[in-house]
């Protein structure tokens, strides 16, 4: 799984920590071909009128597929003193 999750992510294909709606595909998809967010769930919608149901498929599975985006920066948490 984390050669798919690589191999994604090389190609830009992740989901990022804002913009999300649900799971973030939408906007991962959005940002990796250069269209706004609510541009790619229009499409996204759209294309469920055309081929019904294929949502219900490849959604679930672009989220899991898809990696999430890591942060840019992670909070440093002093050590703890016993």
């Amino acid at each position: 799984m984390n050669a798919v999750h690589d191999s994604m992510a090389r190609q830009g294909l992740v989901r990022p920590q804002d913009g999300r709606m649900v799971a973030g595909v939408c906007a991962g998809l959005g940002r990796r071909f250069g269209i706004d967010p609510w541009i790619a769930r229009l499409l996204f919608v759209l294309i469920l009128f055309v081929v019904p149901g294929s949502q219900i498929l490849i959604y679930p599975l672009l989220w899991v597929l898809m990696p999430a985006e890591k942060p840019e920066w992670s909070p440093v948490t002093p050590p703890t003193t016993y």
